[in-house]
């Protein structure tokens, strides 16, 4: 059996979210395991613990696609693995959510358990679900970074308290006008996130649906929508501060009023690797408190 090659990424925020580490890098070294870990979060981890670069055992890397990674481990919380999704990108490289976070409903391997989940990588004991992701093309100035949103690719307002026109259309075919304080294009997987707190429904991963969900909306008629995956979305904002934000999947940039956003389903998936016994609704229960009488 061939070596099998780790990527390495991490919070670089919060020294105490990466002591677990050292778990990581004892586990895989146990195993012949080749490490890799990614230039920002080596530099990181560098400066906050003393003996880290004393091992010759793990080298530093810029571009994921240069390594030829067999899992990309993501130690962090759910934020972290939304960011470790973006810089895999087309490698569709599977990725292991390690949580030191707070919920952990992505990234769903505790911090206790890293090394029996080392052990089922070895082992084959795993699954790897493939993920939908949202791709956000523009008439304008390029979005920077990776287009691509695991969770969603959300519009909102900037500037001033006024709320923002949002002209949506689907596969050419007029929707409405959306007078309101943003919207949110979600995936399956971020159907548990923003557009959950906006009223959005909880869509079972892998349902091969987009929701659109306006925020803080001026009508009491719009309600959110569920479309196919294969819709062409076509988004064009006007706002008295003649800019707005786009947010993918946490990361914003600002755009001139007039620019048109056109959203469809990215042409590669992301994959998450799941121990065997993970389920999906346990999950749910467990993390989200769904159903829960707290009565």
């Amino acid at each position: 059996m061939s070596t099998l090659r780790f990527a390495l990424f991490g919070n670089v925020y919060q020294q105490h979210k990466s002591i677990a580490i050292r778990s990581v890098l004892s586990s895989l070294r146990n195993h012949g395991a080749k490490i890799f870990i990614e230039k920002e979060y080596y530099t990181f981890l560098s400066s906050a613990f003393q003996d880290f670069t004393d091992s010759p055992d793990f080298t530093e890397f810029v571009s994921l696609a240069d390594i030829n990674a067999d899992f990309a481990i993501s130690m962090g919380g759910d934020g972290t693995l939304l960011k470790t999704a973006s810089m895999v990108g087309p490698t569709e490289t599977p990725i292991v959510g390690v949580n030191m976070g707070r919920l952990g409903f992505l990234a769903d391997t505790s911090v206790n358990d890293i090394e029996d989940t080392i052990d089922a990588l070895f082992c084959g004991d795993y699954s790897v679900e493939s993920r939908a992701l949202i791709r956000v093309e523009t008439n304008g100035e390029p979005i920077e970074g990776n287009e691509c949103a695991l969770n969603d690719v959300s519009i909102l307002k900037r500037d001033t308290a006024s709320m923002i026109s949002i002209r949506a259309s689907i596969n050419g075919e007029y929707l409405t006008t959306y007078q309101a304080d943003g919207l949110v294009v979600s995936t399956p997987t971020g159907s548990t996130a923003y557009s959950l707190s906006n009223g959005g429904p909880i869509i079972v991963p892998r349902t091969g649906v987009i929701v659109m969900t306006a925020v803080a909306p001026h009508s009491l008629n719009v309600r959110p929508i569920v479309l196919p995956d294969t819709a062409q979305i076509e988004l064009t904002v006007s706002s008295r501060s003649h800019t707005f934000l786009v947010g993918i999947d946490g990361r914003s940039c600002k755009l001139p009023e007039g620019t048109t956003l056109r959203l469809s389903r990215a042409p590669y998936s992301a994959k998450i690797v799941k121990r065997s016994g993970t389920r999906y609704f346990a999950t749910l229960r467990e993390k989200m408190m769904w159903g829960a009488d707290l009565r």
